[in-house]
């Protein structure tokens, strides 16, 4: 087994592809939207990954995060609020916020799980901080660290009753970065006291079977380089001071935050410490150079991988209780909503609240 997560270049997979899988063995594919058409041709798109290797364990991920990063569109799926709904709701009553939460995502696991994809790349536990970059934005669930660790663990336990598996991310914490790692490499240049805010909620969270690093230098711990790439963060600061003992996988590895060819990226990061890289796009000739280059899977990074697929839910999917979710997540987020209509009106003409 090579430790990658591979992209598809379309909708079904090539011959090619198809034989460099089942030579290669990957720990997982990803799916963007250029993969997604409709429900059938999704759900058979899955079966045929599993069928490559014989695996029903075989990780199928995707970024249905809700708002502005959805992979799977209205109206063909439903709508998902951004983690943004859950922090102002909070606002208005924190057991609300987290039940709206746990509501949503289990919606958002079955959703998923109807299809055959098996792990969603969420929770977000980034804590937002003032003027957040566009990368992060209304995606983080709340600037405070112990309000995203409750939020987030909401989000886990629902994607695993929906029957998909949750990755948290972007460890060791994506708030502080002022510009796009899509784009840019972010330097943080917050003092180690100070990034204790951020690293609080994935060390909240620490048990969760799957993580992602974040393509951002933190100058109090390397100031050289970027954590998916710094032996210092990984071992450091996600694997001894948060805890983490999960599968750790690199963010995409595409990212214009890292300068230089995939290949060398994938290696690297798997020298540094990551279990797995993340390479996204589907790009045949990039994939067979990272086949080439790579190790075959580490033992430890196996020991975890076997971890995260022996926990991966069993569920069946159940129509009834997806538009239930629905409903009730909808009932909540509008109750928020009137709740803060109401208290804005009391006062507004110096009425008391209760």
């Amino acid at each position: 087994m090579k430790p990658v997560i591979f992209g598809l270049s379309g909708e079904e997979l090539t011959p090619d592809e198809r034989a460099l899988f089942a030579e290669v063995n990957p720990v997982g594919y990803t799916f963007f939207r250029r993969n997604i058409r409709d429900r059938e041709q999704l759900r058979a798109l899955t079966d045929s990954l599993r069928s490559i290797n014989g695996r029903e364990d075989v990780l199928i991920f995707i970024d249905q995060e809700g708002g502005r990063v959805m992979r799977m569109q209205p109206p063909t799926w439903p709508d998902f609020p951004p983690g943004s709904a859950f922090d102002a709701l909070y606002d208005i009553s924190a057991m609300t916020a987290i039940e709206a939460a746990r509501v949503n995502a289990e919606a958002l696991g079955l959703v998923l799980n109807q299809v055959g994809i098996t792990v969603n790349y969420l929770p977000v536990l980034d804590v937002r901080v003032p003027d957040p970059p566009p990368a992060i934005g209304d995606r983080a669930m709340g600037s405070d660290p112990m309000r995203v660790a409750a939020l987030g663990r909401a989000v886990l336990d629902g994607l695993q009753k929906g029957g998909v598996a949750g990755v948290i991310k972007h460890m060791p914490g994506h708030g502080r970065a002022l510009v796009d790692s899509h784009f840019e490499l972010p330097h943080v240049h917050a003092t180690r006291e100070e990034l204790e805010q951020d690293i609080a909620p994935f060390r909240a969270l620490n048990t969760a079977t799957m993580g992602m690093t974040a393509h951002l230098v933190y100058d109090a711990w390397d100031a050289e380089r970027c954590a998916t790439m710094s032996p210092t963060v990984i071992h450091d600061i996600i694997r001894s001071e948060i805890g983490f003992d999960g599968l750790l996988m690199s963010d995409d590895l595409e990212m214009k935050a890292l300068k230089g060819d995939v290949p060398t990226h994938a290696v690297d990061c798997i020298a540094a410490g990551c279990d797995v890289a993340l390479n996204c796009w589907g790009r045949f000739d990039e994939m067979v150079a990272i086949v080439e280059r790579l190790p075959d899977i580490s033992n430890e990074a196996r020991r975890r991988f076997d971890a995260a697929t022996a926990a991966l839910p069993s569920v069946t999917f159940d129509q009834q209780r997806l538009d239930f979710l629905l409903a009730k997540r909808d009932e909540l987020l509008a109750l928020a909503e009137h709740l803060a209509d109401e208290k804005a009106t009391k006062a507004a003409t110096g009425a008391s609240w209760a």
